[in-house]
C-alpha cells in the first residue's frame, strides 16, 4: 500500500497545490462557515444584553420626562405615593393589552413584519411610517389614584432621517408636559436642533386639541406669535430646517390621530 494511501484526507488537503480552484473554493467555504457560526452564535448571546440596553435608555428616557412634571421631586422620592408603569395598547381600538410583555416587545421589529403591523393608506400616511405596528407601549405615571402623566412612542420622517422620541401628555390627554428626542440623523446645526435643550424647552404646556376635538399641534414657520389664539398649540420652528420642523408636526399629528393613539386617548378623555 503506498504512503499516499495512508495519509488522512485533510493531510491530502493540505498538501493539495493553492492555485487549484477546487481548494481555493473548500477554504473560503470554510471560513465562511466559521464566521457565520461566530456571528450566529454571538448575537444570540448578546440579544439579551442588547434588549437590556434597550429598556435602560427607555427608562432614562421616560426618567428625564418625569423630571420636568411639576412635584417631580415628590413624586419620585415617595415610592408609595407614585405608580409608573408601561402597558400595551392595541391602536386600532385603544384598548389595553395585558397578555403582552412591554420589556421584550421590540415595536420597530413588529413594524416590519406584516403578521403583526399595517399598512397605512398613503392618503393618511403623513409621516411617512408606511406601516405601524399593530401594538405600542404606553407609560403611565399615577399619584394618589390619578394618572398624572400619559408617555407615548412617537417617530415619523424628518428631512434627513426618520426620529425618534416620546411624547408626555398629562392625565387629561391634550397638554404637552414634554417632547424628548432621542434618535435621528438630521443635519448638524440645522435639523439636528430637533434634539437641542433649547428647542425642546418650548414644548411643555402646549395643547393638543382645540376645543373642537381638532388637532392642532404643531411648529410653525418662523415664531409664536405671543397672545395669538393659536400661541397655545404652535412651537417656533427651527431656522434652516423647514422640513425637519414639518416632518415633527406631521408624526406627532400623525400619531395623535386615528391611525396612532387617537382612539386611546378618547378612551382616556371619556
Amino acid at each position: 500500500m503506498s504512503d499516499g494511501s495512508k495519509k488522512g484526507w485533510l493531510q491530502r488537503f493540505a498538501e493539495m497545490p493553492n492555485e487549484r480552484p477546487a481548494k481555493a473554493l473548500l477554504v473560503a467555504f470554510g471560513v465562511s462557515l466559521v464566521c457565520a457560526v461566530i456571528v450566529s452564535v454571538a448575537a444570540v448571546l448578546l440579544e439579551p444584553l442588547h434588549r437590556a440596553n434597550k429598556e435602560r435608555d427607555r427608562q432614562q428616557r421616560i426618567a428625564e420626562i418625569v423630571e420636568r412634571l411639576p412635584g417631580s421631586e415628590e413624586l419620585l422620592g415617595a415610592a408609595e405615593a407614585a405608580k409608573i408603569t408601561t402597558e400595551m395598547v392595541e391602536l386600532a381600538t385603544g384598548n389595553l393589552v395585558r397578555s403582552i410583555d412591554p420589556a421584550s416587545y421590540d415595536q420597530r421589529a413588529a413594524a416590519s413584519d406584516p403578521a403583526q403591523s399595517v399598512a397605512i393608506p398613503k392618503e393618511y400616511d403623513i409621516a411617512g411610517v408606511k406601516r405601524r405596528a399593530k401594538f405600542a407601549p404606553v407609560t403611565f405615571v399615577e399619584r394618589q389614584g390619578q394618572v398624572e402623566l400619559i408617555i407615548l412612542p412617537v417617530h415619523g420622517a424628518g428631512y434627513a432621517s426618520t426620529i425618534y422620541g416620546f411624547l408626555a401628555l398629562r392625565g387629561d390627554g391634550n397638554t404637552v408636559v414634554a417632547l424628548s428626542i432621542f434618535e435621528h440623523a438630521e443635519t448638524p446645526g440645522l435639523g439636528a436642533e430637533v434634539a437641542s435643550k433649547d428647542w425642546l424647552g418650548k414644548w411643555p404646556g402646549k395643547r393638543v386639541r382645540d376645543d373642537s376635538g381638532a388637532i392642532r399641534i404643531g411648529v410653525i414657520k418662523g415664531r409664536v406669535e405671543p397672545g395669538s389664539p393659536s400661541a397655545a398649540y404652535q412651537v417656533d420652528g427651527i431656522s434652516g430646517a423647514t422640513r425637519t420642523s414639518d416632518g415633527v408636526t406631521k408624526f406627532l399629528r400623525f400619531w395623535l390621530g386615528e391611525y396612532g393613539f387617537g382612539p386611546f386617548l378618547e378612551r382616556i378623555r371619556s
